[in-house]
């Protein structure tokens, strides 16, 4: 497991009127601008558990949510 950089900026994932401490989904991206560029990834519930993956991964997943790839999982 990748080490996580102890000066990550997390930003929640909840709409700036949400109540309560969620659970809400963080994330922060590491140093550099390119396709490798590390995005970290945990929960507001579990900080310690952290999931890494890259920036063109990362920006892959957002297009396909926008996209609506992943509504089949929503009911």
């Amino acid at each position: 497991m990748p080490e996580i950089p102890p000066n990550l900026t997390w930003e929640r994932a909840a709409p700036p009127d949400a109540p309560g401490p969620g659970p809400w989904i963080e994330i922060a991206f590491g140093e550099g601008d390119g396709g490798e560029t590390p995005v970290y990834i945990r929960e507001t519930s579990d900080p310690d558990n952290v999931v890494t993956t890259n920036r063109r991964k990362w920006d892959a997943f957002v297009l396909g949510v926008q996209a609506g790839e992943f509504d089949h999982f929503v009911e």
